[in-house]
């Protein structure tokens, strides 16, 4: 029980997360994450024109923004079940003995076609950062010297009263609606995840091996 104990408590450690409150990551460092899920674009689909079109708007945005950002791109085994499961029960329903043939051949197919194909989702992600301490610290040569030496404001969270998270969370969301609009222009639409969706999210980061079921966001409409 004791070895057990020392290896969970070590494994926390390596978590940079202190507490998911509000939608908003507040890491240890004292520092907030948003996260936004976000449609995906076939350009295969699109016309050169329109390829041209995306491309350069995307630039436009990158170009535009005041504060990095981070791309992330989930992949995982795509989980058949709740197919599989929705395809079972019309199979009890049905009355027809020829359609029950059919649907239980089908059933056979889709297990042995996903068995023997390495299907994956896909998910895409951006991490909108707001790190307090290094806010209003000036730019040029003597802001990036000041934003190397330790901070009064940097520590392990724990001084984050409910008045500073307001203040900061208005300054992470005022970042995140500009990175809305940006990637509107292109044609991707993104959706702020809540407290819940973050937290079955990184569970899932976490747990790579266990199967759950997919990340449910209805705003954003897989293309």
């Amino acid at each position: 029980m004791a070895d057990t104990s020392v290896q969970a408590q070590a494994t926390q450690e390596f978590v940079p997360i202190k507490e998911v409150r509000g939608g908003i990551v507040i890491l240890k460092d004292g520092s907030l994450r948003s996260l936004l899920m976000a449609s995906s674009i076939n350009l295969a689909l699109k016309s050169q024109d329109e390829q041209n079109a995306i491309i350069g708007q995307f630039q436009n945005f990158l170009n535009s923004l005041e504060f990095t950002v981070q791309f992330f791109i989930e992949s995982r085994d795509l989980d058949i079940r709740p197919y599989i499961a929705l395809l079972e029960e019309r199979y009890v329903a049905e009355l027809d003995d020829l359609m029950k043939i059919q649907i239980r051949e089908y059933i056979a197919f889709i297990k042995d076609f996903t068995a023997r194909s390495n299907i994956m989702s896909k998910n895409f992600f951006i991490v909108v950062p707001y790190d307090p301490s290094l806010v209003g610290r000036g730019k040029g040569i003597g802001g990036a010297l000041n934003a190397l030496l330790p901070s009064k404001n940097k520590g392990d969270g724990n001084s984050l009263t409910d008045e500073q998270f307001e203040e900061y969370r208005v300054q992470v969301e005022q970042r995140v609606s500009v990175v809305e609009q940006g990637l509107v222009r292109t044609g991707v639409r993104v959706v702020s995840l809540g407290t819940e969706e973050i937290i079955e999210l990184f569970y899932k980061l976490f747990n790579p091996g266990e199967l759950e079921k997919p990340l449910q966001v209805t705003q954003v409409a897989k293309q």
